[in-house]
C-alpha cells in the first residue's frame, strides 16, 4: 500500500507501507500516468515537477513484476512568479540577496517563488507566511561567507510599550544573539520548502568552523525557525551549515521529508536537524550525514525551561537513514523543559558513533522529564555503541567539570535534578558493534524508571578497538562490553541475542528488578 505524506501544488511525498527499515524490500519503478519517471529503493519518495490542481494516477511496479497504485490531486495555489523576474542572475558569483528577497516580500498569500536551475549566492533571507518556495533541480541558495555582512538577531528584544519580552533567537538551549540563518523564519505559519534543489550554508568557504567561540553571536543555523507553525520541507538537500543545519524553535507542526541534510564528518556542531520545544514534528524518509549528532532532540536549559515549561513532544521519526554522526537520534543534553512522545521507528543507522542517544546531567532541573519514548524496528551497521543512556554528560557548560555534575554520592532530589522515565527498545539487529552493546547510567538519586530491551540482536565487529561508549567525566574506555546498565528501578531483557561479548554479558548494578527471558547471561 502507497500512503501520501504530503502534497504541495508541484510536488508530492509518498510511503510504502512495511516493515523494513528505510529501504523497500525490492527494487521499483515509479510510473505517473503511465510515463515512468523514476526508480527507487526506499521506502518514501518524492515525485517533483508536478501542475497544481490536477490529477494524477501513480503507480509502482516493482522488480518482482507486482504492481500497486495511488491516486494523487496537487494542491491549487494563487499563482507562480520565478526569483528571476525580480532580478536574480543565479551564477554564483552576483549576490542576489536583495532580488531574492524582493521575491519573497512579493508572492501573495496561496502563491509560490519558483528557483530555476542556478546557484543564487545569498546573505540571510527571512521568510513570510502562506507561500511556497520551489527549487527545482539544479537550483540552489548558496549562503555568503562574508560574516560581518550577516545581521545579528537579539535573543531577547523588549516591547517598548508594554516591556513584553519577545523571543527572537536562541542557540545550545539559551536565548542569546545569534546571526541571522541563511533561511529564517519567526512569527510565521503556513510555509513550505519544496523540490530537489539544495539550500547550502557554505560553512566550510566561511570562517564559520574557524575561531568560532570568539564570535560576537552565535553562528546561524541554515533554517531557523521561531515560534512558526504548518511548515514543511520536502525533498530539498541542506548542507553544510555554519553550525546546525535545520532547527525548528517552539514551533508546531514540522515535517522534513526525504530531505537529504550532509556536512563533512569533521565538520563542528553540524547537527542535521535539532528540533527544539517542538509540538509535533514528523521526520519522515530523510538521509542524515553530518559532523555531529543527525536528529537532537532538546527542550532548552533550565533558564528557558523554567520560563516557558515547552517540552518536545509528540515527535515522530520513521524511515531514516543516518550516517557518520556521533549519534543517529539524540536526545538532549539541552532537555530542560523534558522530552514526550517520541517514537522513533524504521530507521537504519551506519558508522555512527551512537545508534539511540540519551543524554542529561545534575542541573537540568525538575521539569526535565524524559518519558515515553520508543524506539522500534532498527537496523545498524558499524554502530560502535547501539543503546546509551548517560546521565553524567560532562559537555557544553560551564560547570560541566564540576563535582556536582560528576559524583557518585546519592545528592538530594532538588529542582535541579532531572527524571528519566520509560524507555523501551525492541526489534533491533545491531552488527559489528564495538564499545559496548548497550550503556545505560542512570544518576544515584534519581534511578530511571523503566527500560525495556526486547527482540535484539547485537554482534561485534572482529576488529573492534576500545572506546568510551559516553561523554561523561572519569569514563573508562570498553571494547565488547555487553549489557551495562546502572541505577535502573525496573529492567526487562526478553529475547536479547549477544554476539563477541567479552566478560559478563549483563552487568545490572543499583537495579531494583531484573527480569530476563530468552536471554544467556
Amino acid at each position: 500500500m502507497i500512503n501520501i505524506l504530503y502534497r504541495s501544488s508541484v510536488s508530492a511525498c509518498f510511503e510504502i507501507e512495511g516493515a523494513s527499515p528505510h529501504y523497500a524490500p525490492e527494487d521499483y519503478r515509479v510510473f505517473v500516468d503511465g510515463v515512468e519517471r523514476l526508480s527507487g529503493a526506499t521506502n518514501v519518495f518524492s515525485l517533483f515537477d508536478l501542475a497544481p490542481d490536477t490529477d494524477y494516477k501513480v503507480m509502482l511496479r516493482y522488480a518482482s513484476g507486482k504492481t500497486d497504485s495511488t491516486e494523487l490531486h496537487t494542491a491549487a495555489e494563487t499563482c507562480a512568479l520565478s526569483v528571476r523576474d525580480f532580478g536574480a542572475v543565479g551564477d554564483g558569483v552576483h549576490e542576489d540577496t536583495g532580488s531574492i528577497q524582493a521575491a519573497i516580500n512579493s508572492v501573495p498569500d496561496g502563491g509560490r517563488l519558483v528557483f530555476p536551475a542556478g546557484t543564487y549566492l545569498t546573505l540571510p533571507l527571512t521568510l513570510r507566511s502562506h507561500i511556497t518556495l520551489e527549487l527545482r533541480e539544479g537550483a540552489a541558495i548558496l549562503g555568503s561567507t562574508e560574516r560581518d555582512r550577516y545581521p545579528i538577531v537579539t535573543g531577547l528584544a523588549r516591547d517598548p510599550a508594554t516591556g513584553k519580552e519577545i523571543p527572537l533567537a536562541a542557540f545550545e538551549g539559551l536565548e542569546r544573539p545569534s546571526y541571522q540563518s541563511l533561511l529564517q523564519g519567526a512569527f510565521v505559519e503556513d510555509v513550505s520548502v519544496v523540490g530537489p534543489g539544495t539550500v547550502d550554508g557554505n560553512g566550510q568557504n566561511g570562517d564559520w568552523w574557524h575561531d568560532f567561540d570568539s564570535f560576537p553571536a552565535a553562528r546561524p543555523r541554515v533554517v531557523f525557525l521561531n515560534r512558526c507553525k504548518n511548515v514543511t520541507l520536502h525533498g530539498v538537500t541542506v548542507k553544510n551549515g555554519p553550525s546546525w543545519n535545520l532547527h525548528p524553535f517552539f514551533s508546531r507542526n514540522v515535517s522534513v521529508l526525504d530531505c537529504f541534510v550532509t556536512a563533512p564528518k569533521d565538520s563542528p556542531n553540524t547537527d542535521g536537524c535539532d528540533p527544539e520545544s517542538c509540538d509535533t514534528v514528523n521526520i519522515i524518509g530523510c538521509r542524515f550525514s553530518v559532523g555531529d549528532d543527525c536528529i537532537a532532540i532538546k527542550s532548552g536549559k533550565l533558564e528557558m525551561a523554567v520560563k516557558y515549561k515547552a517540552p518536545a513532544d509528540k515527535y515522530t521519526i520513521r524511515n531514516c537513514l543516518m550516517e557518520f554522526g556521533h549519534g543517529a537520534v539524540t536526545l538532549g543534553s539541552e532537555a530542560s523543559a523534558g522530552v514526550t512522545n517520541l517514537s522513533v521507528t524504521q530507521c537504519y543507522f551506519h558508522a555512527t558513533d551512537r545508534g539511540l542517544r540519551i543524554k542529561s546531567r545534575r542541573g537540568r532541573g525538575k521539569d526535565s522529564v524524559i518519558t515515553n519514548i520508543l524506539f522500534d524496528n532498527i537496523r545498524m551497521e558499524r554502530v560502535l555503541t547501539p543503546i546509551v543512556i548517560n546521565l553524567w554528560y560532562n559537555c557544553c557548560d560551564p560547570d560541566c567539570h564540576d563535582e556536582y555534575v560528576w559524583s557518585r554520592e546519592k545528592l538530594p532530589v532538588d529542582d535541579r535534578t532531572p527524571h528519566m522515565g520509560s524507555f523501551t527498545f525492541r526489534n533491533m539487529d545491531c552488527t559489528d558493534s564495538e564499545v559496548a552493546a548497550c550503556y545505560i547510567d542512570g544518576l544515584t538519586e534519581s534511578p530511571i524508571e523503566s527500560v525495556t530491551l526486547e527482540n535484539i540482536h547485537i554482534s561485534f565487529a572482529p576488529d573492534a578497538r576500545p572506546d568510551r561508549p559516553a561523554m561523561q567525566e572519569f569514563a573508562k574506555e570498553r571494547c565488547r562490553l555487553g549489557l551495562y546498565l546502572d541505577n535502573v528501578r525496573k529492567v526487562s531483557v526478553k529475547n536479547v541475542r549477544l554476539e563477541g561479548v567479552e566478560g559478563e554479558k549483563l552487568i545490572a548494578g543499583g537495579c531494583e528488578s531484573v527480569e530476563t527471558e530468552g536471554f544467556d547471561a
